[in-house]
């Protein structure tokens, strides 16, 4: 198969815009202080893990069941398997962003997936390359991104200390509780190892949608078909924990409050920009080439970083910062940007 320059151009552009819905999914958490975590959260996952792939992969294969039954049952359990342990890492970033706020969570979490997502996809699909170019540099980018991720951890220790007492106050009516910023960077960097896991899935299935193009459809539907075994496997843990909060808490009511609308809507926006976001870089991937999942996924997250800081900056999330919180912060995304600017890079070597 033979990938011409507008199918490259499209994938690249598909990636990009699939990161800026990455970066943003996250916002609408900012106006939802009036519902607990686990009312947004089972909202959220519903529509972007349960719906939306369900819809998607019916409406692009309609005789997916069919496709399945040909795959390879390897393709199909690694997709499965890794799904649900991808559902732990969201359930992660979703307590991360309520902990330390958008800006900080996006960048410490896209920052470890984007290192580790192209990291370990070539080492499953193409491990002779790590002895070549490419894989100089996608290493390389990796141990940038390392260095990133420190800088930008240590930005938000010091944000914590200048905040102080008005931490709470910057946090307007954001859904969940605050955290100590030692739990909240737990809580991201476990999402990020956690998200990788999404991308090393995609990868490990790839025999599923080379089923699906011989059985006469585009990748594109074999990856939707990709998206609703990991997304809904990957729900379980979610709606399990959502559930349990609800029992816990009693939270459960707070459906039922009088003028939540508003709040309905926020929670289905925030799900219909993330599922969108997971089906725009199936959609991409396969254009890239054969290392699409290596290739893609640090195109998108260079997107999702600068959207979610550009967001942050204007929502005042490093309002009381110091000048020298704000410039670790800055020299940590633009390392992170650097590294992933490599792994970007490692394409044009392959």
């Amino acid at each position: 198969m033979t990938f011409g320059y507008s199918a490259l151009t499209l994938g690249v552009t598909f990636a990009l815009l699939a990161g800026i819905m990455c970066g943003a999914f996250a916002l609408p958490m900012r106006y939802l202080g009036r519902w607990s975590w686990e009312n947004v959260w089972a909202i959220f996952i519903l529509i972007s893990c349960v719906l939306m792939p369900l819809i998607i992969a019916r409406a692009t294969v309609p005789g997916f069941v069919g496709i399945l039954q040909s795959t390879p049952r390897g393709a199909v359990d690694a997709a499965i398997l890794t799904g649900f342990a991808w559902g732990f890492g969201a359930i992660m970033f979703g307590q991360g962003v309520s902990a330390i706020g958008l800006s900080m969570a996006n960048t410490l979490v896209l920052a470890i997936s984007a290192s580790l997502g192209s990291f370990l996809p070539m080492g499953l699909l193409a491990p002779g390359k790590f002895d070549q170019p490419q894989g100089h540099a996608v290493v390389l980018g990796t141990l940038v991104g390392i260095a990133g991720i420190a800088c930008c951890g240590y930005a938000g220790i010091l944000r914590e200390k200048s905040q102080g007492h008005e931490k709470e106050r910057l946090r307007g009516d954001m859904v969940g509780s605050a955290r100590p910023i030692a739990a909240g960077l737990a809580l991201c960097i476990g999402a990020g190892l956690l998200s990788a896991v999404l991308n090393i899935g995609y990868s490990m299935a790839q025999p599923l949608l080379t089923v699906t193009v011989h059985a006469g459809e585009t990748a594109f539907a074999g990856s939707n078909i990709i998206w609703l075994l990991m997304l809904t496997s990957g729900a379980v843990p979610n709606l399990c924990f959502c559930g349990y909060l609800m029992r816990k808490n009693g939270t459960w009511r707070k459906f039922t409050e009088p003028h939540g609308s508003i709040l309905y809507g926020l929670a289905i926006l925030m799900g219909l920009l993330w599922g969108g976001d997971i089906f725009l870089y199936g959609f991409a991937s396969p254009k890239i080439g054969r290392l699409g999942p290596a290739i893609g996924w640090p195109l998108k997250l260079i997107a999702g970083l600068i959207t979610a800081n550009v967001i942050g900056y204007f929502i005042g999330e490093w309002k009381l910062a110091r000048a020298q919180d704000r410039r670790w912060m800055a020299v940590g995304l633009f390392v992170l940007l650097i590294a992933i600017g490599i792994l970007a890079w490692s394409s044009t070597l392959g």
